[in-house]
């Protein structure tokens, strides 16, 4: 109510400013123009900051929550010249790398586990109906779906028959099915990857998340992949373990300490671990530190202290990410805040300038018996509409330079209700706090002097 009787008694006063700023356009547009590029430039950085949080927060969805991937490393060759010519000093540097048996182990001893799956990946081409492409095998556990959150648009997901069985069923990526079962429903059709038909059992709804940097955070792009149970692709396509045993027991065989070493040295030079990777998920954020630690040790003594494997947690390394891009977002909020205190630096010189020019306009209000107070809101209301329309036209701006941003750049933009709300409050304020000093020196000059001003 105080509001409309303010606006009342000083509405004429206001009819003055909206004159002046149409009768001065150019100079309204051009003081506007800072506010304008402020706002737009607040809108579309916290825009951009948004979609980067927002596919942070989708990559830790993609790894999991509380997981903790094991990856296999091919040892450097370090043995001492001449030192090994006993089957112990063989033995203590022989690993037989990363294998199904750790992972059952694994899943055994360590209590803080929820679910595990060990991973094994092949990369070769799909066939069928004479379409062939190429895509990714996958061998993984039951519990990998629910590990990742991956649900399915229809069919079912391999059970412990299948696993245990090494049956050939496998679950297929959304790209999968439109590029070969476009027409018809996938479920019970069969696809042939390698030499091996396939039953496809299963398919995943389509995920629509662009990530980058997936293969350090342990993230897997699942559109193109294709998943069978792990003891399926150790059956029947690939089982790295049996090739490096059988290595070892040939050189055992022919004899010779060196010759031995040097046999083992060689495998050691090649990728002879069983898997690819193992993911373990824990029930408990709070269990993953000492679940780490556990594993270390418990990998090494079955391992014969042959550190060929290392252990990452990725929503750690995701959260680092998200705070190094909460950072960039706070750089890029504070350049667009000192863009929105530049215009109204510019709002306040133009304003003194405006004051400057009327003077004998002020000096004939005041002595006509216009108020201090009526110079004030005449001049404010003209600093206050130029911020306002300003911070419209920039929130428009704003909104279309991060429309574009997204469909040129292809970086996804998120534009905020708040950010839109914040950046406008933001100019207004802009209009009060800078356009109040050069409408109180209106108010204060002498009459008298300001009609005797040239």
């Amino acid at each position: 109510m105080l509001f409309f009787s303010f606006i009342k008694r000083y509405m004429h006063d206001i009819n003055i400013a909206v004159e002046s700023i149409l009768s001065n356009k150019l100079r309204s547009i051009l003081t506007a123009l800072g506010i304008i590029f402020g706002v737009a430039a607040v809108i579309s950085m916290m825009a951009i900051g948004n979609g980067a949080q927002q596919e942070i927060l989708e990559q830790i969805k993609m790894v999991g929550v509380n997981n903790i991937i094991i990856t296999p490393v091919i040892p450097q060759a370090n043995e001492d010249e001449g030192g090994g010519d006993s089957e112990e000093t063989v033995g203590s540097r022989f690993s037989r790398g990363l294998t199904i048996s750790d992972a059952e182990a694994i899943q055994q001893m360590v209590s803080s586990i929820k679910v595990l799956s060990p991973e094994i990946s092949i990369n070769s081409f799909v066939v069928q109906s004479g379409i062939r492409e190429q895509a990714k095998l996958i061998g993984v556990s039951k519990e990998y779906f629910q590990m990742y959150d991956l649900p399915l648009s229809h069919g079912v997901i391999f059970d412990s028959h299948h696993e245990e069985n090494g049956l050939a069923v496998c679950v297929i990526g959304a790209n999968i099915r439109s590029r070969f079962f476009n027409q018809v429903d996938p479920i019970g059709q069969y696809i042939k990857f390698g030499d091996v038909w396939l039953k496809v059992i299963g398919v995943l709804e389509r995920s629509n998340i662009t990530v980058t940097g997936h293969q350090q955070t342990g993230v897997n792009v699942i559109n193109d992949n294709v998943y069978i149970p792990t003891k399926t692709i150790l059956m029947r396509f690939r089982n790295r373990a049996l090739v490096n045993q059988r290595s070892v027991n040939e050189a055992m065989r022919r004899g010779g300490g060196g010759f031995v070493a040097s046999t083992a040295t060689s495998e050691t030079s090649r990728n002879y671990h069983q898997l690819d990777r193992i993911v373990v998920q824990v029930h408990e954020s709070e269990q993953i530190t000492s679940t780490v630690e556990f594993i270390s040790r418990m990998l090494l003594r079955r391992h014969s202290d042959v550190r060929d494997f290392e252990i990452t947690v990725p929503e750690l390394l995701l959260k680092q990410q998200q705070r190094t891009k909460e950072i960039f977002n706070i750089v890029l909020g504070a350049i667009a805040g000192i863009s929105l205190l530049v215009g109204g630096i510019g709002i306040m010189n133009i304003m003194f300038a405006s004051v400057m020019e009327r003077i004998k306009e002020i000096g004939t209000r005041m002595a006509i018996g216009a108020k201090k107070m009526d110079i004030i809101v005449q001049f404010l209301s003209e600093a206050v509409l130029i911020s306002v329309t300003g911070g419209l036209i920039g929130v428009f701006v704003g909104v279309l330079t991060s429309w574009l941003i997204t469909k040129i750049v292809g970086i996804l933009t998120i534009v905020s209700f708040t950010s839109i709300i914040v950046s406008f409050f933001v100019s207004a304020t802009i209009g009060i706090v800078f356009g109040y000093s050069p409408a109180k020196r209106a108010s204060e000059r002498d009459p008298i002097e300001s009609l005797r001003y040239e």
